[in-house]
């Protein structure tokens, strides 16, 4: 029992430590303690350390060696480089979760997206970050844990997790076009149209992909 509530407090302090990285409030540079964060969230330190240590193996913190770790900055060249990645997997993963989703997740996603939709924006009138976030986890999250290979779900995660601090708040063009991507290939996933769903998948990967690019050339 001892162990599952460790495992669930590790859980509950990664969640809230990941939110303070990808909301911004743990600027990319920042150097993270366990003292200041069990403070900060009101825990023991044991649980934040196991944390950090999940976030240090997803490559969203840094070893400064005696300093500790630091909220990694993330390059331009290093989202591509992990975009690219997730072009090559996620399609496929797409394709071996057509027909495998639960139905009831795949509704929930699809009223989820339809409401974002019709209620876009925060009280700042921006996307609201919170909910796409949540929305997008579960849809590629989902399709990684249907595919059936953990280790390729792992690997999408990882990657996801890298390519989040980059989100609709830097590409708010994106918004629309995003939800009714992911529309799409909700459909294809409950119709179990497998290549069908891979190449959504790919032309979402790459739009998002272009949409930096432009972004960048502009710039």
């Amino acid at each position: 029992m001892l162990i599952e509530t460790d495992k669930r407090l590790a859980l509950q302090a990664y969640e809230q430590i990941l939110n303070l990285i990808l909301s911004g409030a743990a600027q990319p540079g920042a150097m993270v303690t366990e003292r200041r964060l069990a403070e900060t969230l009101n825990m023991s330190r044991t649980p934040i350390r196991d944390a950090l240590l999940m976030l240090e193996g997803e490559g969203l913190l840094i070893r400064q060696g005696s300093r500790g770790l630091q909220v990694k900055q993330m390059r331009i060249e290093d989202y591509m480089d992990a975009l690219q990645v997730r072009l090559l997997l996620e399609p496929e993963a797409a394709r071996l979760a057509a027909g495998h989703m639960p139905a009831a997740a795949l509704d929930e996603l699809e009223a989820d997206l339809k409401t974002l939709l019709g209620h876009p924006e925060d009280g700042e009138g921006k996307p609201d970050r919170g909910s796409v976030r949540d929305v997008d986890d579960r849809l590629h999250g989902g399709i990684g844990d249907a595919a059936g290979n953990p280790q390729l779900a792992h690997i999408i995660r990882t990657l996801r997790r890298q390519t989040q601090i980059f989100d609709l708040r830097s590409m708010p063009e994106r918004f629309d076009a995003t939800c009714r991507e992911h529309l799409a290939i909700v459909s294809a996933l409950r119709e179990g149209r497998g290549d069908d769903a891979a190449q959504l998948m790919r032309d979402h990967l790459a739009h998002v992909k272009d949409s930096i690019i432009g972004r960048l050339t502009r710039a």
